[in-house]
């Protein structure tokens, strides 16, 4: 297996901010920072409950946007066809919707918690994760 685009400072910098985001969102409001969650929660509001998640929510794409232009790149945007990205895209919302949660929910939150749910599910992306991309990689699908 090829490892292409291997960038460890930025990937630890990216995680660094996760990890200030979701302990900034738990001291500061309580709530833990699943991003499924937050975005079911601004199609399903609840009155005085909706404006934190939009501000999450413009921090991601914001955060997205600085990343691409600081890193002078956009190979996010270059991987795969629409198609393919909104397959993927329904798959994961049904997997996090199955799963209740995702991995920012249960991996980074959860984990933290030592909560047992969370480990397992984690673990469970992972592996899945993980034989996804060997059946890809041995289909030629990459």
């Amino acid at each position: 297996m090829e490892i292409v685009n291997f960038t460890p400072m930025p990937a630890l910098g990216g995680g660094i901010l996760i990890g200030l985001a979701a302990g900034l969102l738990l001291l500061t409001i309580g709530r833990v920072f699943g991003i499924t969650g937050i975005i079911s929660g601004i199609f399903n509001p609840v009155k005085g409950d909706v404006l934190w998640r939009f501000i999450v929510l413009l921090g991601l794409i914001g955060g997205a946007f600085i990343g691409t232009k600081v890193m002078g790149t956009d190979t996010a945007l270059q991987l795969r066809s629409t198609p393919f990205l909104i397959v993927g895209g329904f798959l994961m919302g049904f997997g996090a919707r199955y799963g209740s949660g995702c991995t920012s929910g249960h991996g980074v939150c959860g984990i933290s918690r030592f909560s047992m749910r969370s480990i397992l599910g984690t673990m469970t992306f992972m592996a899945t994760g993980f034989v996804t991309v060997a059946i890809m990689t041995h289909l030629g699908l990459k």
